[in-house]
């Protein structure tokens, strides 16, 4: 079953429905090409071992075809030591559903209902949730005993996933393959049916029986895993490696679960997988489930690198998600309301005026922190500024911070926040931003340890994160609170950062580069070159092939012209941001 060619075999003789295809041993290019012509296009490539997405191409044409299919075969080799691939009819509408299957060696096979895994992209799952949103009892029944059927077919033992593909225009469902393994998203299963399949597969190599029949096994509440990726999302999800400056998972529940296998201070590298966490939540049905996910994403705090939890938080808002109108191109369709629309000026300035309030906070919070620190020290070293009152009656003390901003509603241009901050009286600090200092916020700010802060402001009590580190003179600075997350830089030596515990791991900072360079938008390892120095090249034209964790990305020419400065050569290591050639005006 690990050989999805052999598996399609298998199931078409056990009559489980199968997708058009082309399954066979042949991989002369010229063969596979007439069988996807028989086939129609679109047509779908992937390999016959592996998973996770990596070497499928949706190939819409047959002049796509032979480029595709041998950047299948390299992935496949790459990732998996085999480059067989098989070839599918590409379902234009389709939800990805897959069911938990659980056989012993006395012959009992039994299914743990199912998961939705429509929510991909790059072809891999994203967010999971079991059981599947919006499919009646019956269909769930049908799907759950042609998996079983297949695991039948070949007297398989141990926990396993049978993946289907449902076709929403004619809802029907074919076998797509099966993974003879306990699966990533396995967690969202183990919440619905309250059992350790862990357990279950320790049970099952020591010859016992399953501990459970058909009959016995419970479907209780709603739960989602929403995987976590060290990812630049604004770059087309490309992989981000980076050190984790600051990391803080939200805490474990009984309805809250959170898988990782990192820690503050680790390196996300090239070499692995970008997953650093797995949160999987429960709720007594799928709109609890669903607040529970959204507040959990909310709080999950990472800073040093660029991950997805944004990107997930907003994707778990959207209206159409949480009516369950799932399918496998959630994220192109509604691209529009997921990703930043750089042009909308309403958003840029509601975007600004957060960004003014979080930097306010900010502001406060680090004043609290030094002056928490200070009233720890020696008598008299307690700065004049946070006297209490200030040192000359009736006057406010004040101070002045400068932070800046990339607004990625204005294409991530440096947006620079001048703040005054008086200490007043009462205790409370009164932080201005703006110009001629236009907008106000009087804050009583409470440090309650480390990175943690109490902050009433406007009538509002709420909690706020703030996180710093350090890198080639910059110090940057994370605040969050409630759905909010904003990030700040300033250059070190001012004073207001003079007594703020700092994590100096020297990472380099993105360099800008001249009009028509073109760098890496990632660390990776060159694998093809497909251009010499001096070749008059198209806008688009594809130039180069990188590969990264194991998946490959093509460099295209940023605009027409001739390649001049090829710095890489094949089989070379390069780092993000580095360059790799230029293309002039011809």
């Amino acid at each position: 079953m690990g050989d999805k060619s052999a598996s399609k075999r298998i199931m078409g003789a056990a009559g489980v429905p199968l997708v058009p295809g082309y399954h066979g041993h042949e991989q002369d290019i010229d063969i596979m090409k007439s069988e996807a012509d028989k086939i129609g296009y679109p047509i779908l490539i992937k390999p016959t071992h592996g998973g996770g997405g990596k070497s499928m191409r949706i190939v819409e044409s047959p002049k796509e075809f032979v480029d595709s299919f041998l950047g299948a075969q390299r992935e496949a080799a790459a990732s998996f030591g085999v480059n067989t691939i098989l070839l599918e009819k590409y379902i234009t509408r389709p939800r990805h559903i897959e069911v938990q299957v659980f056989g012993d060696k006395l012959g009992n096979i039994v299914y743990l209902y199912e998961r939705d895994c429509s929510v991909q992209r790059r072809h891999q799952k994203i967010i999971e949730e079991a059981p599947a949103p919006d499919i009646v009892n019956d269909f769930r029944t049908r799907l759950g005993q042609a998996a079983v059927s297949a695991a039948k077919a070949v007297g398989y033992h141990n926990a396993g996933t049978v993946e289907f593909i449902v076709d929403t225009l004619s809802g029907e469902f074919y076998f797509m393959e099966m993974n003879t393994r306990l699966q990533v998203e396995h967690p969202v299963t183990e919440m619905i049916v309250g059992q350790d399949l862990v357990e279950w597969q320790i049970r099952v190599a020591n010859g016992e029986s399953l501990p459970l029949d058909q009959t016995q096994i419970p479907l209780s509440g709603h739960a989602f895993e929403a995987r976590i990726y060290a990812e630049n999302v604004p770059r087309g999800f490309l992989p981000a490696t980076g050190v984790l400056q600051y990391y803080h998972p939200i805490p474990a529940s009984p309805s809250v679960r959170v898988e990782t296998g990192v820690e503050e201070g680790d390196t996300v590298s090239m070499h692995y997988d970008p997953m650093i966490a797995k949160l999987v939540v429960w709720g007594e049905n799928r709109a609890a489930a669903l607040v529970k996910l959204k507040d959990s994403l909310s709080k999950f705090q990472v800073a040093g690198l660029p991950t997805n939890i944004e990107f997930l938080y907003k994707l778990a808002n959207h209206k159409a998600f949480a009516n369950g109108e799932l399918e496998t191109h959630f994220i192109d369709q509604f691209k529009d309301d997921l990703f930043v629309k750089p042009k909308d000026s309403i958003s840029a300035g509601a975007a600004y005026d957060a960004a003014k309030h979080s930097a306010a906070l900010v502001a406060a919070c680090i004043c609290e922190k030094e002056r928490s620190l200070l009233k720890k020290s020696p008598p008299g070293v307690l700065s004049v500024w946070y006297t209490h009152p200030p040192f000359r009656p009736n006057l406010y003390a004040a101070r002045s911070v400068e932070l800046d901003w990339e607004n990625e509603y204005r294409d991530n241009a440096s947006e620079h926040l001048t703040l005054s901050i008086d200490f007043l009286p009462n205790g409370n600090y009164l932080v201005k931003t703006g110009e001629n200092n236009s907008s106000h916020l009087e804050a009583s700010v409470t440090h309650l340890g480390d990175h943690d802060f109490r902050v009433e402001a406007d009538g509002i009590s709420k909690n706020v994160n703030l996180a710093s580190y350090l890198t080639d003179r910059t110090e940057h600075i994370h605040i969050w609170h409630g759905s909010n997350h904003h990030h700040f830089k300033q250059k070190v030596g001012l004073d207001l950062l003079d007594n703020l515990e700092t994590h100096d791991h020297r990472t380099r900072e993105s360099a800008s580069h001249p009009p028509g360079t073109v760098a890496a938008p990632m660390s990776g390892l060159v694998v093809k070159i497909l251009v010499k120095d001096g070749t008059e090249v198209e806008e688009g034209q594809p130039l180069l092939v990188m590969e990264a964790m194991k998946m490959e990305h093509v460099i295209k020419a940023p605009t027409s012209g001739i390649v001049s400065g090829l710095q890489v050569a094949l089989g070379q290591q390069v780092s993000d941001n580095s360059v790799l050639f230029s293309v002039k005006a011809a």
